[in-house]
Formats: C-alpha cells, structure tokens, sequence
C-alpha cells in the first residue's frame, strides 16, 4: 500500500518484551495476548481527523533486538512522533531507551517540535522495579511527556495514543473523527482558541 501524505505517523520503540506489540494490539483492536511473539516490524492504520480532515495513523511496531539499525534510522525519519516504551519491571528496559532517544535527537534535529512519550507499562504487575516518578524525572529530562499504561487492563491506552497526537503543534490531530468530542476536551478547545503564544 503506498503511503499517502496525509498519513500520520506514530513509531513505537522499546526493548523486547515491554509490550509495544500488546499497547498497539489493545489500542487498534482492543485486544490482549497472553503469549509473547517478538515482532520484527508490524505497521497498524486508524483513521483519525487531521486538521479537520480525515487521514490514517500509521502506527510502526518496531522490534525490540538491536539487530536492524537501518530500520530503525528509517523509521525515525519517516516518524512523525514516537513513543520509548519501558516495562516498569525491567529497570533495563528504561536504561535500553536512552540511545534511541539520542538517535531521534540526532536525525529529527529540533526535538522540540516532535511529540515524544516516554511511557512506562505493565503498571498492574507488582514486580515493579521502576517507580513512576523515575519515569517522570527521565520525561523531564527529555523535555517528552510521560505516562504509565496496562494493555493487559486497558489502563491509560486509548488516553496515551490521544495525548501523544494533543502534543502535535504543527497541525491539529485527534482520535475523533466523527465531530464528538468529550465535554473536557470541548472546553479545552475553547480556551485553545481564545489565546496564543507568539
């Protein structure tokens, strides 16, 4: 399928085993799998509104092994915004994020502009070895926002995918497509309109 300009891109990075696959899984098609089958590269489409006008997220699950640096420089410059997932069981998988996020900092250049969400999931285990205001402090540091998710609850997924395109400035990108919106985002929207920053 050749890729439309109106595609909007979404990569999701993260060590083997964290659970891109299982946060895509629930949020496209709301499902879960118990079992783990490593991914080397799977790209899901939703259709979302994009400056008011229909478009696709194109969603890129990339593989957790380091054994495709060429895929991932590419992904990284096609993606529009990306998510650096860690399982807050691992305190090696935050660590293995640090050098993805310097390879986006080197090829997007103005880190800045790029919507960034460090998210920490499989927040129902109880063998946490990361605390969430680790993953706060590292979101910081970053300059990216940060979020806990459970895609084997459905905690904090459809809200992660939302608050990742909400921090898109360059063009206005939402989940909703068909003209509803909450009551809190159409008061957000509202003080949205009322002020800018120059």
């Amino acid at each position: 399928m050749p890729e439309q300009s109106n595609d909007y891109r979404v990569v999701v990075f993260g060590a083997a085993g964290v659970g891109k696959s299982s946060l895509v899984l629930r949020f496209v098609r709301g499902t879960f799998r118990e079992t783990y089958i490593p991914t080397v590269e799977d790209t899901y489409r939703q259709v979302i509104s994009c400056d008011k006008n229909i478009c696709t997220l194109q969603i890129t699950d990339t593989t957790g092994s380091h054994q495709f640096p060429a895929m991932q420089r590419l992904s990284i410059s096609k993606g529009h915004a990306f998510m650096l997932v860690y399982s807050v069981t691992s305190r090696q998988s935050i660590e293995e994020l640090q050098p993805i996020y310097e390879q986006i900092c080197q090829i997007k250049g103005d880190i800045q502009k790029v919507p960034i969400m460090l998210v920490g999931n499989k927040s129902d285990d109880a063998q946490r070895e990361v605390d969430a205001s680790e993953g706060e402090v590292l979101a910081s540091k970053w300059k990216c926002s940060f979020m806990e998710t459970s895609a084997k609850m459905n905690y904090n997924v459809q809200e992660l995918f939302q608050e990742l395109l909400n921090l898109e400035k360059r063009r206005s990108v939402s989940l909703q497509v068909d003209g509803k919106k909450s009551k809190q985002r159409q008061k957000k929207d509202k003080l949205k309109d009322k002020c800018s920053v120059m």
